[in-house]
Formats: C-alpha cells, sequence, structure tokens
C-alpha cells in the first residue's frame, strides 16, 4: 500500500497545510496510507484528532526524516528545502509549489535524487485544471484579506453613512491588477461600500472588473498585453508610463490603493513611485500584494508595514497564511483534485505523461528536469 507524506511547514510565517480531515479521509478510502506530522495542521485549527480521526497517522517530529523517507508520496505547501529534497527516496513523487527559478538547488537534488516533481505553480492555464489551479485558490484568499488590512489601517470609515451629525463619504479605493486577487479586492472593497476604480494590461478584464461594480480606467494598448495563456505579459516601459499618467489622479484622491500586478517569474513591475505616494492624502493606505516578488510600490518593505510621506504602506509577505484555516481547505482541495489525476486502482500511483495536465507541471522525473526554464537555469549554474 503507497504511503502519502504530509509534513508541517517549515517556512516561518506558514500555517497552512497541504491535506485536510477530509482530503485524507478521500485518499485513505482510495487505498493510500497516510502519515500526517505532529501539529502539521495545529495553525489551520486541525489538530492531529481529527487526522487520526480520518484515518490517518500522526509522526511524531523526531520521526520526521524517516516520514520524507519512506514515503511515496509527498504532499507540501510551500517548496521543499535543500535538506527535505535530500531525504525523499528515489522514484518518489512530490505535490507542491516550487518556484523552480528561486529554488534551483532543491530542484536539483529532486533530480538527483530520482523524484518525480509535480509543481502546482507549472500548472497549465486550461479549464481541466481549474480544480487543482491553487495560484487562483490562494489569490482569492490574499485580495478579500488585502482589503481587510487596508480598512483596518484606514483612518477613515469604507461605506457612505448619513447620519444626524451629518454624511460620511465613502472611502476611494483604486485596485492595480484584475486579476483573481485584484477581482476579489474589488469584490470586498465594493461589499464594504467603498467606490472603486482599477486599472490592468489587459483590456479583457474590463467588463469583469464593471460587473463588480467597479470602474475601469483605460490605459491605451491594454489589449496587446495578455498572452496566449490569459496571463499578464510584462509590460513595456512606455505602457508603464502611460498607466502611470492615467492612475496617478485617481491615485492622489484614494484613500485605499491594493496593488496586485504581477508577471509570473519575473520581478513585479512599479507601478506606485515615490512621487506618487508623496501625491497621496495624508492618512491613505496601501497594500502591496506583489511584495514578495519585488513589489508594485517603491517604497514597500517585505514583511513590513511603514510610513512614507503620512501614507501606510502594508507589506505583509503570505497573505493567505494569515487565513490559514480556509487556505488550507481550498489548497488541499486543489491538490486532491491533482492527485485523483494519477491516483489508480487500489492506491497505485501511476502519472500518465499523455495527459497534457501532468505533463504541464512534470518538473522533474527520471532523473531529468522536464521544464526548459529551469532546465536552462541549472546549465547556467554550471557553466558560471
Amino acid at each position: 500500500m503507497p504511503t502519502v507524506f504530509i509534513p508541517k511547514e517549515t517556512l516561518p510565517g506558514e500555517t497552512r497545510v497541504a491535506a485536510t480531515p477530509d482530503t485524507v479521509k478521500r485518499l485513505v478510502k482510495a487505498g493510500l496510507s497516510v502519515q500526517v506530522e505532529a501539529a502539521a495542521g495545529a495553525e489551520a485549527r486541525m489538530p492531529d484528532a481529527s487526522f487520526e480521526q480520518a484515518g490517518a497517522s500522526i509522526v511524531a517530529s523526531q520521526g520526521e526524516q524517516a516520514a520524507w523517507g519512506g514515503a511515496d508520496l509527498v504532499l507540501k505547501v510551500q517548496p521543499p528545502s535543500e535538506a527535505e529534497a535530500g531525504l525523499m527516496k528515489e522514484g518518489a513523487l512530490l505535490v507542491s509549489t516550487i518556484l523552480p527559478s528561486q529554488n534551483l538547488a532543491a530542484v536539483s537534488t529532486l533530480r538527483e535524487r530520482g523524484v518525480t516533481t509535480l509543481a502546482l505553480d507549472l500548472l497549465p492555464r486550461i479549464s481541466r485544471a481549474q480544480s487543482m489551479d491553487v495560484l487562483s485558490s490562494q489569490a482569492t484568499v490574499g485580495g478579500y484579506k488585502a482589503v481587510l488590512l487596508g480598512a483596518t489601517h484606514l483612518s477613515k470609515l469604507c461605506p457612505l453613512l448619513m447620519t444626524a451629525a451629518g454624511t460620511v463619504a465613502p472611502a476611494k479605493v483604486v485596485v492595480f491588477g484584475a486579476g483573481v486577487a485584484g477581482l476579489i479586492a474589488i469584490a470586498t472593497a465594493r461589499r464594504l461600500g467603498c467606490v472603486v476604480e482599477a486599472t490592468d494590461v489587459r483590456m479583457a478584464v474590463k467588463e469583469q472588473v464593471e460587473s463588480l461594480g467597479a470602474r475601469f480606467i483605460d490605459v491605451p494598448g491594454s489589449e496587446d498585453l495578455e498572452d496566449e495563456r490569459g496571463y499578464a505579459k510584462e509590460a513595456t516601459p512606455e505602457f508603464l508610463e502611460r498607466q502611470r499618467e492615467e492612475v496617478a489622479k485617481r491615485v492622489a484622491e484614494a484613500d485605499l490603493v491594493i496593488t496586485t500586478a504581477q508577471v509570473p517569474g519575473r520581478k513585479a513591475p512599479v507601478l506606485i513611485s515615490a512621487d506618487m505616494v508623496r501625491s497621496m492624502q495624508p492618512g491613505a493606505v496601501i497594500v502591496d500584494m506583489a511584495v514578495e516578488s519585488g513589489g508594485n510600490c517603491e517604497l514597500s518593505e517585505a514583511g513590513k508595514v511603514v510610513e512614507a510621506e503620512g501614507v501606510t504602506i502594508v507589506g505583509f509577505k503570505n497573505l493567505p497564511a494569515t487565513v490559514p484555516f480556509h487556505a488550507s481547505e481550498l489548497f488541499a482541495k486543489n491538490v486532491h483534485s491533482l492527485v485523483k489525476l494519477f491516483l489508480k486502482e487500489e492506491g497505485a500511483l501511476e502519472p500518465d505523461w499523455e495527459d497534457e495536465v501532468l505533463a504541464g507541471c512534470r518538473l522533474t522525473h527520471a532523473g531529468e528536469v522536464h521544464h526548459e526554464p529551469t532546465k536552462e537555469a541549472l546549465a547556467g549554474e554550471v557553466t558560471s
């Protein structure tokens, strides 16, 4: 009977877990033996007892290395460290986010160990893969939390209020980026009663923005910046300058700005300059959701809340981890949906590489790297 191991995440600040009692129960029913490291779900309010009731066995922390080495399938949230990758046995499967360009040493170890790695962040953007899309599910959580953080740091109320003491005007919100995180941020801000405007490099999202009750800020050239997978392309300096000019006056009047603009695998574009921050009203707030990939605001600092020119800039990393129960629940469902693709009768784990979803997220297999940009990056490290 194949063994699945769910370790406790070790990255500081990471509170999520890659499986829940519900998904564990499904894995056990499918014929797998499931081991969960002690306290793996504690911060997500999923105690060890709930996993045991679902059919898992709990592995004490001192037995964690043996559990890594004995597992046929490991499920994780964050990329494994180089040391964790080195514990896995040859031929084992790993399902996790990897961020290969940032974790080349771990990828190299996974390749050398003969581990088959399915990188959740490399899933193809097709309809069949939507139920497995951890980037979207976690962006949903992050976009929601970003608005709540912004509202918490504001010195104003969000909705229009008509009181005996007078009328309170609604807060003005500007959202940069209308992907999943941006759209959820728009919807959340609207629910709080804010007046919302949004901008994106893709004209295709204009209808979605307006359907949520927000105004779309048109920038000439937006229709040219969406790739064949539906992701935003890297914008040209000329376009970014036009975008800055177009939205600068909205930012100057905004009470809250949420930035979500990112390009997969590259540094986030700087959309809010120091001069734009200076133009904002005292007491305004910026929540920079792209801070981990460089930041959309020139003055944001990763992991910190700073004040500049009277404006509060929130640069918290890993916002989904601040809502660990539902973030874990969504993440685990995504993972289980992917595992079902290669889970055969009696618990056999047999990926079919003719399946475009599995082939698309296959990072390492049989001692080879199958993701060309990562292969090239590793080759560059060897020759440098």
